[in-house]
């Protein structure tokens, strides 16, 4: 190798050089030639007659692409009002206990359904214990007090007592009678008899669901504890309430109809009415609350978030967009509707009222027509560039 001239070192660094030089342009035709592969594959959008655009299957645009068919629905008179889903307080029970005790045994759990007068929980309570004691022993005393009453009367008829003395005897038996009335009203509050020990059951003023319990085996109770030991309610019926804006009050009245979306069912639509409406305006918030009835359909639970929208009471009906279906062109909107399975024309519509999420429209839809409400915008691209 040190015998080697210069001159031919040179011509090997130039074939070596070369050699390389044909193996990046060997990959370079392989990568020029899956690249047409590609674009042969995902052919660009076509456009076939003025104002429609044709995705070919496997098209990446349509995963951006959503359509929906519109329909119509009544009339709203504000934008979605921010709710929330609610108990029935006609239909719910909050349960405390009346005397204090401890828990030995829970007859309940939440998600039981429960009739009206189940026994719920069972306490030991010196307090029922003690108001059983006081019934007997008032009764025992009413009893001989009108024994002494009785013997008065016979011994005032044969003249060996004074009349007074009857009357003293009277008032007597009147006074313990009252006492006995007291503690027999107590162990009829509590739902025990004079028979009955130191356990007390707490029972169901109501039939229902039990949706929350707060009470464990061994629990110390009082009567004023600050929550309720058990809730039941008619998972049935449910209230909607709404903290209505002050701006808003006059378009909202007693009876009104309404629709309510929630997150966990957004393609459906659940029907509700106005129920009452606040008699005065939070001074801090400016608000009003407004409690509404809803048909929940069994889906719908209590805290859910929910978008309240008021309807029109006349029978007039519109179609609503979301404002991500408009394209926005000067003085004019359109949509894109699919005529046909990856057919899209761009329509010009009439709008009615267009507020922050959604727009009602007058012309140039009919229910049942499918309209991209996503990727609009990006339609709209692929047409101009096409022109």
């Amino acid at each position: 190798m040190n015998n080697m001239t210069p001159t031919f070192l040179s011509f090997m660094t130039l074939a070596n050089k070369r050699g390389r030089l044909l193996v990046l342009l060997a990959h370079m035709s392989l990568l020029a030639g899956q690249v047409y592969a590609a674009e042969k594959n995902t052919a660009p959008p076509q456009r076939q007659e003025a104002n429609e655009i044709v995705l070919t299957p496997g098209s990446p645009q349509l995963t951006s692409v959503k359509i929906e068919a519109v329909t119509e629905i009544p009339v709203p008179v504000t934008e979605p009002l921010n709710g929330k889903i609610v108990f029935d307080e006609n239909r719910t029970a909050r349960i405390v206990s009346p005397v204090a005790g401890r828990a030995i045994s829970i007859k309940a759990q939440v998600g039981d359904a429960v009739k009206a007068g189940q026994t719920l929980l069972v306490l030991d309570s010196p307090d029922v214990g003690g108001a059983v004691a006081d019934a007997r022993k008032a009764q025992a005393d009413m009893q001989l007090k009108q024994q002494a009453l009785e013997r008065s009367r016979m011994l005032v008829d044969h003249g060996v007592l004074a009349k007074k003395e009857v009357e003293v005897a009277q008032a007597d038996w009147a006074t313990s009678r009252a006492e006995s009335e007291r503690a027999t009203a107590r162990l009829k509050n509590l739902g025990v008899s004079t028979a009955a020990n130191d356990n007390f059951a707490l029972r169901s003023p109501i039939a229902g669901m039990v949706v929350d319990r707060k009470i464990n085996p061994g629990s110390e109770v009082r009567p004023d504890l600050p929550d309720p030991l058990f809730i039941v309610t008619d998972p049935s019926s449910l209230w909607a309430s709404i903290d209505l804006p002050e701006r808003e009050l006059s378009r909202i009245s007693q009876g009104q109809k309404l629709s309510v979306q929630v997150d966990a069912y957004p393609d459906e639509v659940f029907n509700g009415e106005v129920k009452t409406i606040g008699v005065m305006v939070d001074p801090t918030t400016r608000r009003i609350p407004v409690r509404c009835v809803v048909e929940g359909k069994g889906k719908l639970k209590p805290e859910m978030y929910a978008r309240i929208t008021p309807l029109d009471s006349s029978q007039h009906r519109v179609i609503r967009l979301p404002n991500s279906a408009l394209i926005t062109e000067g003085l004019y909107s359109y949509v894109f509707v699919e005529d046909r399975p990856l057919h899209f024309k761009k329509r010009k519509v009439t709008l009615d009222v267009q507020r922050r999420e959604y727009a009602t429209v007058k012309e140039g839809l009919k229910p049942g027509d499918r309209v991209v409400v996503g990727g609009a915008i990006l339609l709209n691209s692929e047409l101009s560039a096409g022109k």
